[in-house]
């Protein structure tokens, strides 16, 4: 369906310059917007169903006022925010000030270039889209760094430390849990990834739920999961913009827009980290028993999404924040030799008799 109205817009002129160049630029620039509007509304109601899920676990109602059933909360704190004047400190360095918030959100919208809706239904269905997704996702970052530095001021720039340290922690045990999952698909390519789970004892009686990555790999989805909630600074581990010590972190002298940006970042990187637990772990857009096989895979994985996010914000509402030296103890000391020791299991499994992925 896509090529086909792919090929109907390059006839539309019968012209080199148009099919050559003007139409595939357009195209990218559709397939786009195609992407990044429906996620971004995605961002805003995600914002909505957190203080929801949150009210009703503690018992209380949360947005209710702006509109029916407050759904139009997040349009009327986006006005606020866009009203608001953007302060800058006197001493900061305007253009990196200026830099950290885009830094910080515009990798969190580039990383679903790879993610795959559907079977060859991504943006860009590259062989290499595991690699891609993990050098776009430790670029973030450098926009908190950026932020915390260029606020010339001391709690940002502890918060960008904390920031920076605690990242690249996390991000060492994430890159072995998407190395283990590389290892028993063969590939890179997050669509082959997908059909890898689709193939099994349990997919062949119908059951694709067994056959799926979280069952075999339990340890190593959890340790994904944990260190998802860490890479993204969400409670408990946000001691980056720890109230009680920090104030806001690296977004203290940050107000209005800049602020908004970062705020969108945070929610736009839960939804990526839980696409991509869907896509490596959950099956994808696979459904979990064949004979649902009826309704379109984009739902599917729009509802695995929705439970992630959702054990995102469970996870906020249930623990208490950790120490920095705990968060730094169980990326180190837990996280890390955890992974180590289960990629060499699963290469042995792999080697042997019992081996479920062949």
């Amino acid at each position: 369906m896509i090529d086909a109205i792919f090929s109907a817009g390059q006839g539309l002129v019968q012209a080199n310059w148009w099919m050559t160049l003007a139409w595939p630029v357009l195209w990218a620039l559709i397939k786009i917007v195609v992407v990044v509007l429906p996620l971004l509304i995605c961002v805003a109601y995600l914002t909505y169903w957190e203080r929801r899920l949150l009210g009703f676990m503690q018992v209380r109602l949360g947005p209710n006022r702006v509109g029916p059933a407050g759904l139009f909360q997040p349009f009327a704190d986006a006005l606020k925010l866009l009203t608001k004047e953007v302060l800058r400190p006197d001493r900061a360095n305007t253009a990196i000030y200026y830099l950290g918030p885009i830094i910080a959100f515009m990798p969190a919208l580039a990383a679903w270039v790879v993610v795959p809706f559907g079977p060859e239904m991504a943006l860009s269905n590259i062989n290499a889209g595991l690699l891609l997704l993990m050098a776009i996702t430790s670029v973030e970052v450098y926009g908190v760094i950026m932020a915390g530095w260029a606020s010339n001021s001391k709690y940002p720039f502890l918060g960008a430390l904390r920031a920076s340290a605690q990242m690249v922690s996390y991000e060492i045990a994430m890159g072995f849990c998407l190395l283990i999952v590389l290892m028993i698909s063969g590939s890179m390519n997050l669509s082959d990834i997908v059909m890898s789970q689709s193939k099994g004892i349990f997919a062949d009686k119908g059951v694709n739920l067994l056959s799926w990555n979280w069952l075999p790999l339990l340890p190593v989805f959890l340790v994904y999961l944990i260190s998802g909630v860490a890479e993204t600074n969400r409670h408990p581990f946000d001691v980056v913009e720890g109230e009680a010590e920090i104030v806001a972190g690296h977004m203290v002298e940050y107000s209005g827009m800049g602020f908004a940006i970062f705020f969108l970042g945070e929610y736009a990187n839960m939804l990526l980290f839980s696409s991509l637990a869907a896509v490596m772990f959950l099956g994808g857009w696979l459904p979990p028993f064949q004979f649902l096989g009826f309704i379109p895979g984009w739902i599917w994985l729009g509802l695995k999404i929705f439970v992630v996010v959702s054990m995102f914000i469970w996870i906020r509402a249930t623990f208490p924040r950790y120490r920095y030296d705990q968060i730094m103890r169980l990326g180190w000391k837990v996280f890390i030799p955890v992974t180590l020791v289960w990629l060499v299991l699963i290469g042995l499994w792999m080697q042997s008799a019992w081996n479920v992925w062949k």
